[in-house]
């Protein structure tokens, strides 16, 4: 069943993740403020567009926010990520909200709110660090010193499988997969495909026994 998606930010992550969860049948509604912003969406976005302020209660209203299941707002400022991510989490109770930091040391203070964190100078950093050192997981990746992502390159026993068969509840689960240069934000029924690279969420507590499991 699709989600009802509100994306707060036309740049280039916020264009592609629309785009991804478009061609995947979910309901995206796209927000930016500068209607030029649209055209990273390409012809064949078939979601919504709203240019306007994704701050605006009756803006978002209009959105359709009170029935939103995704909340993403991945604007280039900090503090209008923050105050959109309070208004859809706490006066219309998103189920799940997302919000881009740009400063790490601002990090603390969205997580204290309650949101899911993405930081691009992190990932950045942490995919560097992986490069460098060779490492195939990172603690780095996600702000919590709870989980950590490890990435697994698909072998021949993953082929066929779906990425729903590689979780394991509360522990492992396959949060995106790289193929021929596109990333998957992966469903439960996505199939692995030769070359593929899978990176997923572990319980840093469980990490060994993850790595055994998958051979790493």
């Amino acid at each position: 069943m699709g989600m009802y998606v509100i994306i707060v930010g036309c740049g280039r992550v916020g264009s592609k993740l629309a785009q991804i969860l478009s061609q995947e049948a979910h309901d995206v509604v796209i927000i930016d403020k500068e209607q030029n912003s649209f055209r990273r969406l390409g012809d064949t976005f078939n979601g919504l567009t709203l240019c306007g302020n994704g701050v605006n209660l009756e803006f978002l209203k209009t959105a359709g926010i009170e029935k939103a299941d995704v909340f993403c707002v991945l604007t280039d400022g900090d503090n209008t990520n923050l105050m959109a991510a309070q208004i859809a989490k706490k006066i219309f109770n998103v189920p799940k909200v997302f919000a881009r930091v740009y400063d790490p040391q601002r990090a603390s203070i969205f997580s204290s709110f309650g949101f899911e964190i993405i930081s691009g100078t992190m990932l950045i950093a942490s995919m560097l660090r992986d490069k460098i050192t060779d490492a195939k997981f990172s603690s780095y990746l996600v702000e919590t010193r709870e989980l950590e992502v490890m990435r697994i390159d698909a072998r021949d026993e993953f082929i066929g499988k779906t990425a729903g068969a590689l979780n394991v509840p509360d522990e492992f689960s396959v949060i995106t997969v790289i193929r021929a240069g596109s990333t998957l934000l992966p469903q439960p029924d996505t199939v692995i495909e030769k070359n593929d690279v899978l990176f997923g969420l572990v319980k840093t507590d469980r990490l060994e026994n993850i790595r055994k499991k998958f051979k790493i």
